[in-house]
């Protein structure tokens, strides 16, 4: 399974005092939220993937844009924080995405952990099940959406030979529902907009799932955890760094052409005055991230907020 947890992030060097203040505010904005609705625990799966994808929806929002205001922070009530006064549920929508994913890495980990690693990872399933199931219930579509994805993400890895494309598949499929949903609840399903939605959410899927791959590169190897980049190369704890190299290359093309698709989607976009964050991240944080990671480049994307 993809982690959803990290990818994602703005380049904060390239943003205005206000745009990095107001993705702040969405950021403790979902804190916010995942306390308020799934318990203080859920606050820990609070990530940088979800946040964006909270950001997206406030961006595609008509005028007024949600009221960004001062209060104590939720994790530290010594510090105060900007955080995103939204009324039309786009946050509350992201904050049950993220315990939805949660619940899931949380499965996924136990399916593939040995023994004792079993026990740690079983500390945290009650909170987490508790959380998704309370977020299933207020997001049934959303909830089988991401249900239905793991599933076949589960059935690719389990193939012989998947192939690179029907692995990254389940998750740009999931990601382009969950986008095209979220237009969808406008009355504005089939329309352009919706289409636009789609295209951009499974093309982000599409890079998420193979940077993912590509950056667990190595450790898969050693470990012999599935990786399509592996299966491609026939890649194995045997051969030589020069092979995980040239995959890590080969890897490097196909997300430069995900992240051109991408950019086109993005290009189509009509957002408000939070556009430029999404812009940010699409054709400056996503490409900054994928060098740092493959490359072993020097560090200049925000590591916490």
């Amino acid at each position: 399974m993809v982690d959803l947890f990290g990818y994602v992030r703005p380049r904060k060097s390239e943003l205005l005092v206000r745009e990095w203040e107001a993705y702040r505010g969405v950021y403790c904005a979902m804190c916010r939220s995942l306390g308020k609705n799934y318990g203080a625990a859920a606050k820990l799966a609070l990530n940088y993937d979800c946040t964006f994808y909270a950001v997206f929806l406030l961006s595609a929002l008509p005028k007024p844009l949600p009221r960004f205001q001062t209060g104590r922070c939720a994790a530290n009530p010594l510090k105060k924080c900007p955080f995103c006064r939204a009324s039309g549920g786009e946050v509350e929508n992201a904050a049950a995405l993220t315990v939805l994913l949660a619940y899931h890495k949380v499965l996924d980990d136990l399916s593939d952990s040995g023994m004792w690693e079993k026990l740690l990872h079983l500390l945290p399933y009650p909170a987490v099940r508790r959380a998704c199931r309370k977020a299933a219930r207020s997001y049934p579509e959303l909830a089988k959406i991401v249900s239905d994805a793991m599933e076949r993400q589960r059935e690719a890895e389990r193939m012989e030979d998947p192939g690179i494309d029907l692995c990254a598949e389940p998750t740009a499929g999931m990601l382009a529902r969950i986008f095209e949903s979220a237009a969808a609840a406008g009355n504005e399903a089939g329309s352009p907009r919706a289409r636009i939605f789609r295209r951009f959410g499974y093309c982000l899927g599409r890079w998420i799932y193979l940077m993912d791959a590509a950056d667990d590169l190595a450790d898969d190897v050693r470990t012999g955890a599935f990786n399509p980049f592996a299966v491609r190369f026939r890649i194995d704890a045997r051969s030589a760094p020069q092979e995980i190299e040239r995959a890590r290359g080969y890897a490097n093309g196909t997300l430069n052409q995900t992240l051109s698709q991408l950019g086109a989607a993005a290009n189509l976009l009509e957002m408000n005055e939070l556009g430029p964050i999404v812009r940010n991240v699409v054709f400056l944080g996503l490409p900054q991230m994928q060098k740092e990671l493959l490359f072993k480049k020097e560090k200049t994307n925000a590591r916490s907020l």
